[in-house]
């Protein structure tokens, strides 16, 4: 399953968020991300400024930076109608919106030069129940994980700036077969291979994917994603 090799594309909006007070009892997060112009250094733990609402699940090196679609905004008019936040980029909490790149088109691996930054793609989006009280629509997370729109994220293999209007170059394509449509689809999905399951094993996981994959090899058993999806875990 070879992936044809999109060579560029545009960013057209680097944006960043506060971590505040949130929907429920003791939440904290910071998923309303707006733009901001001029450069914007890219770190290792990713854009500066930008903040997280809970360490011990947002963030990090392994998800440093969140890319979303624009081009999905109009599938998600479609599906669920006019809605305010997807007037303006920002709705999925992202820090880089394009149009040009789809889940399909980009392979896990993938090294893109964004701006003078160099990053990898690590991983894609598990969405929580706070996309779903950002959009105050109760299944919105399911919604992204079942139709497989969910955005990825970089770590950051080379410090450096970033801002509206720079191009982002594929430098890299290690894993063509990976493209992270099939990576999605293999997550969610409630069947058991474990010749793919072998095969995933050998990509560049981050470790809490490892892990789930392994454990699905060891028992035969898919996960039950409802708390990740309704509350009480969020790993978004």
């Amino acid at each position: 399953m070879n992936v044809a090799a999109r060579s560029s594309c545009v960013v057209d909006a680097v944006l960043i968020g506060r971590a505040v007070a949130f929907t429920r009892a003791g939440s904290v997060s910071a998923i309303a991300k707006t733009p901001v112009s001029g450069p914007q250094r890219v770190t290792r733990l990713g854009i500066t400024d930008d903040e997280q609402g809970d360490l011990r699940v947002h963030g990090g090196p392994d998800k440093a930076i969140h890319h979303y679609p624009r081009d999905h905004y109009r599938a998600w008019q479609a599906d669920i109608g006019v809605h305010p936040l997807l007037e303006h980029p920002g709705a999925f909490g992202e820090n880089i919106s394009t149009s040009g790149m789809l889940e399909h088109t980009v392979c896990l691996g993938d090294r893109y030069r964004m701006g003078t930054a160099l990053v990898e793609v690590s991983q894609s989006r598990q969405p929580c129940w706070k996309l779903s009280d950002h959009f105050a629509i109760p299944d919105m997370a399911r919604r992204v994980q079942d139709t497989g729109r969910t955005g990825w994220y970089y770590r950051v293999i080379e410090e450096g700036d970033v801002q509206q209007g720079d191009a982002l170059l594929l430098a890299d394509r290690p894993h063509p077969a990976w493209p992270l449509s099939r990576f999605i689809a293999l997550l969610y999905e409630r069947a058991i291979d474990p010749g793919v399951l072998h095969d995933v094993l050998e990509l560049p996981l981050v470790p809490s994917w490892r892990v789930l994959f392994q454990r699905r090899l060891e028992r035969g058993a898919v996960e039950d994603w409802s708390k990740r999806l309704t509350g009480g875990v969020t790993d978004a």
